[in-house]
């Protein structure tokens, strides 16, 4: 098991450090750095004191590939989890700090607006576009930045084409691996909490728990699979319905970690003790799955490292447009890693 690191190693000091030691948030350590002028005095004070106190300095070799030029670039989203969306931002505002951009960060309802939004952020000077899910699968945003020309970075989705890369991990191996887990300590009825069934994830992860059933000779039983929607309330459905089964599963494998963490509520409020007689295992390893009790096995997915690498990518393709270089997308692939906790156990005999 690798262990987790509160910092990349080999590195100095970044944002979510100094956004920590100030007791701020990394969106008000990046507004001090940028010299935006709606932060209070006192406020940029203790900001400025907690860069100081842990040596913090932009990368300069960075911010050289933007060209000098400031670049600005568009973070849209629409309904991601508190906690993977907090994760997302400060991935974000840390590279923002280290090459010249400004991040325009906006929020949207992928049912009525989306790509009227994704429309006004580029007729207000956006020249690059950030979409994690479900934005990244939403055809009509995608046609927005493609009749645009827009470069664009798409998280967790597909294929890479023209101006647009994508970065991700992948799901379909993390959820087969989770799922071979589990039934290597003794289960063999497993719930499935699936995500929003419109995201590429979801599916994967769905078809990943599958293949891993088949490849263990476990059948594929439709009333283990419950409808989620990465929602802390769709979860609590999710878990209600497979434990309400004549016959209920042993463990419950949610698409993600505040689903999870609804499933050992429900659980708990049924007397049933995690893991003794329920294991529960997550996907992504947010701030929840170590902030509940028993604290979460789940899959860690390096979301702060893939939006770094996103802005990475948008900063080299905004390059290469001033300079009036061709680039086509690239498809940037980062490793999981199964962490072990609290929440799995062998199945009550």
């Amino acid at each position: 098991m690798k262990p987790k690191q509160s910092r990349r190693q080999g590195s100095g000091p970044t944002i979510a450090d100094v956004a920590r030691e100030a007791g701020v948030s990394p969106m008000t350590v990046s507004r001090v750095i940028n010299g935006e002028d709606n932060v209070r005095a006192r406020t940029r004070e203790i900001v400025n004191a907690a860069i100081k106190a842990l040596g913090y300095t932009p990368n300069s070799a960075a911010r050289s590939l933007a060209g000098g030029a400031q670049i600005k670039i568009g973070l849209l989203h629409s309904n991601l989890s508190a906690s993977y969306l907090s994760a997302f931002l400060i991935g974000a505002l840390e590279q923002s700090s280290r090459y010249n951009i400004q991040l325009v960060v906006e929020h949207c309802d992928v049912s009525l607006n989306a790509e009227a939004v994704a429309a006004r952020m580029l007729s207000g000077g956006v020249e690059a576009m950030l979409l994690p899910p479900p934005l990244s699968d939403l055809p009509e945003v995608l046609e927005v930045l493609e009749s645009s020309d827009t470069p664009a970075v798409l998280i967790a989705s597909e294929q890479a084409r023209n101006n647009i890369s994508v970065v991700k991990i992948d799901d379909y191996q993390a959820a087969y691996e989770m799922t071979r887990h589990i039934v290597s300590l003794g289960h063999q009825r497993i719930g499935f909490i699936t995500g929003d069934c419109g995201q590429q994830v979801s599916r994967r992860r769905l078809e990943g728990y599958r293949r891993a059933l088949k490849d263990s000779a476990l059948p594929l039983i439709d009333e283990l699979v419950v409808d989620g929607l990465f929602t802390y309330r769709s979860g609590l459905r999710g878990a209600e319905r497979l434990l309400d089964l004549a016959q209920p599963p042993s463990a419950i494998f949610a698409c993600n970690d505040e689903m999870a963490a609804a499933t050992i509520s429900v659980a708990q409020r049924r007397g049933l003790d995690v893991p003794r007689d329920l294991t529960v295992c997550g996907f992504d390893d947010t701030a929840v799955a170590t902030t509940i009790w028993p604290e979460l096995t789940t899959i860690h997915q390096p979301v702060v490292d893939m939006s770094r690498a996103a802005v990475d990518l948008l900063v080299r393709k905004v390059r290469a447009v001033r300079a009036g270089e061709a680039e086509n997308g690239q498809q940037v692939q980062l490793d999981f890693t199964l962490i072990r906790r609290r929440s799995d156990a062998p199945p009550k005999r």
